[in-house]
């Protein structure tokens, strides 16, 4: 009778420390779910910024290069487009960013062309919070790969995504630079 109550004790205390191993694994997938859509959240401030200071640096072009419409009005598309795909996620949003990255090339190269607009106030500090947003898209960016790598790394290694399938986690995609992203955007004059 003995031996049957510490044999019944001992797979107690088995299933209790599966139980536990299974909601400290679960509470951890939450945990770093979270940290990846708080991270796609700054990634996403910083996409907005830089979209709302585009119209400015346009209209701001526009006065000294008024007849570069086609390039003035394919910054505009892009833009537009780049709003648009806000919510689709991180492929779509990093498609249409890096669209609107070789527009930006295109409308600082125009620059180059206009002396006047190169030294105007209002055209240089545009451009330098606009480079300040590409550096803190930059930094948000590598946070949040870094945060799919954890989530990843933890939701396709054994035995965690045991738990991970029953809790429907799944790997997320990376925030990947496509197109003229790969290049380096210059934004100085």
């Amino acid at each position: 009778m003995t031996g049957l109550l510490i044999a019944l004790g001992v797979i107690v205390l088995l299933l209790v420390l599966v139980v536990a191993w299974a909601i400290a694994t679960y509470n951890r997938l939450v945990k770093l779910r979270n940290q990846v859509e708080a991270s796609w959240a700054q990634i996403d401030v910083q996409l907005k910024r830089r979209h709302s200071l585009i119209p400015n640096l346009v209209e701001t072009v526009k006065g000294y290069a008024a007849h570069e419409r086609g390039t003035l009005e394919a910054v505009i598309s892009a833009r537009n487009v780049a709003v648009q795909v806000g919510g689709a996620g991180p492929a779509q949003q990093a498609q249409a960013e890096g669209l609107l990255t070789q527009a930006l090339g295109r409308l600082f190269a125009l620059a180059e062309a206009y002396p006047d607009l190169k030294a105007n106030q209002t055209f240089l500090g545009l451009q330098s919070e606009l480079a300040n947003t590409e550096d803190k898209i930059a930094y948000a960016r590598q946070f949040y790969n870094s945060a799919i790598q954890t989530l990843n790394g933890a939701v396709q290694s054994f035995p965690t995504n045991l738990i991970a399938g029953m809790g429907g986690f799944q790997p997320r995609p990376y925030f990947e630079a496509v197109g003229g992203e790969r290049a380096d955007v210059n934004v100085r004059f």
